[in-house]
C-alpha cells in the first residue's frame, strides 16, 4: 500500500483587504470559502497536519495590502488560530523570496494542500511553483476565490475566472478538490488524484 501523503496546509493571504477592503473576493463568495477555511485549519491541526499561514505586504501608503493596516491584517478567523509557520511575502508566490520551499523541505513534506486567495493569482503562482518543484499539490476550490477583471486584454467575471483556473489546475497541476471531500481524505490517509491534460482535453471532445 502506498505511503499515506504528507501534507501542509498552505492558507494564503486571508486578510482582511479580501472583506472590507478594495479588493472584495466575489466567486465563490467569503460566506462559503471562509468557513471551509477555518474547516481546513482545524482538520490539519486536530491531524497533526502543519499549518503554514501566509500575508501578503506591500509598502505603508499603498493602495492595497499596506503593511500596518487594518486591511492588511488576517481575517481574524485565520488570526485566532495556531499556525506551525508563518510567512510574509511580497511576492504573488509564496516560494518567491520567503523560506517556505527550505521549510517544507526540513519537514518532509511531499502535498502541500492550498486555500485562500486569489485563485488566479496568489494560489496559481504558488501551485505552479509547487508542482515545478516536484511537490504534490492539493487545491480547495471551496476554500478559496476570485474577483472580476477587466483590461485591455478583455474581460472576465469572478465566476469564469474561478472556473477557468480550477480546471486549468486539476488537468495537471494540482487535484482539485472540496473542502469535504479533502477532509474525508485527510481522515483515510488517502491521496487525491488529479486528471492529465490528455484526457480533460479528450472530454472536451467528447472523446474520452
Amino acid at each position: 500500500m502506498p505511503a499515506s501523503p504528507r501534507r501542509a496546509l498552505l492558507v494564503i493571504d486571508v486578510q482582511n483587504e479580501y472583506f472590507t477592503g478594495k479588493l472584495r473576493i466575489e466567486f465563490p463568495p467569503v460566506e462559503l470559502s471562509l468557513p471551509n477555511i477555518a474547516l481546513a485549519m482545524d482538520t490539519a491541526r486536530a491531524a497533526g497536519i502543519p499549518v503554514i499561514v501566509v500575508q501578503h505586504d506591500t509598502p505603508e501608503g499603498a493602495p492595497v495590502f499596506a503593511r500596518g493596516s487594518d486591511t492588511w491584517q488576517l481575517h481574524p478567523v485565520v488570526a485566532e488560530r495556531p499556525a506551525d509557520h508563518c510567512i510574509n511575502k511580497t511576492q504573488a508566490s509564496a516560494f518567491a523570496g520567503t523560506d517556505l520551499g527550505q521549510w517544507l523541505s526540513d519537514q518532509g513534506i511531499d502535498t502541500l494542500t492550498v486555500v485562500g486567495y486569489m485563485t488566479h493569482n496568489c494560489d496559481a503562482a504558488t501551485i505552479y511553483e509547487a508542482s515545478h518543484r516536484g511537490l504534490t499539490v492539493e487545491f480547495m476550490a471551496d476554500a478559496t476565490g476570485s474577483l472580476p477583471y477587466a483590461n485591455a486584454a478583455g474581460q472576465a467575471s469572478a465566476e469564469e475566472i474561478h472556473r477557468v483556473f480550477s480546471t486549468v489546475f486539476h488537468s495537471n497541476f494540482a487535484a482539485v478538490t472540496s473542502t469535504a471531500h479533502w477532509v474525508a481524505a485527510v481522515r483515510d490517509g488517502a491521496r487525491i488524484e488529479r486528471d492529465n491534460v490528455f484526457l480533460s482535453n479528450q472530454r472536451a471532445k467528447g472523446l474520452a
